[in-house]
């Protein structure tokens, strides 16, 4: 895991999860797994945690079953996300998505930057990495 305020984490949401994992597997040799404790996707699907080869920064595929955009973006991992947040809206970003707490005590949210590029911030669960 990064140093706090470095990239820690990215996520790739999809409508078509198989066809991502093909993808992003044969082009770059990613491997996914089950998120164990995570939250399902916007599709009811089990969140998949990306690992490339040679240990590499870890990422998460979000199903989103044409619920949400697809997107992909970076997380930055922050000593207090509702902080965070208020300190991105004092340099002129905008908070998208109000943080939220995962059953296993990750809180995350997503924001834009002023030239409204979305990006996430999070911080693990108490004791977690």
């Amino acid at each position: 895991m990064s140093a706090v305020n470095g990239i820690g984490w990215f996520e790739i949401a999809t409508d078509q999860p198989a066809v991502a994992e093909r993808f992003y597997g044969d082009v770059f040799g990613w491997t996914f797994g089950d998120d164990q404790g995570a939250a399902t996707g916007a599709d009811g699907s089990a969140y998949r945690t990306i690992t490339p080869p040679g240990g590499g920064l870890k990422g998460g595929l979000f199903p989103t079953g044409g619920k949400l955009p697809n997107y992909a973006v970076f997380y930055v991992l922050v000593a207090d996300v509702d902080k965070s947040c208020s300190a991105a809206e004092a340099g002129g970003g905008k908070v998208l998505v109000a943080p939220q707490r995962t059953p296993d005590g990750l809180t995350f949210a997503h924001l834009l930057d002023p030239s409204g590029n979305q990006f996430g911030i999070f911080t693990p669960p108490a004791g977690g990495e």
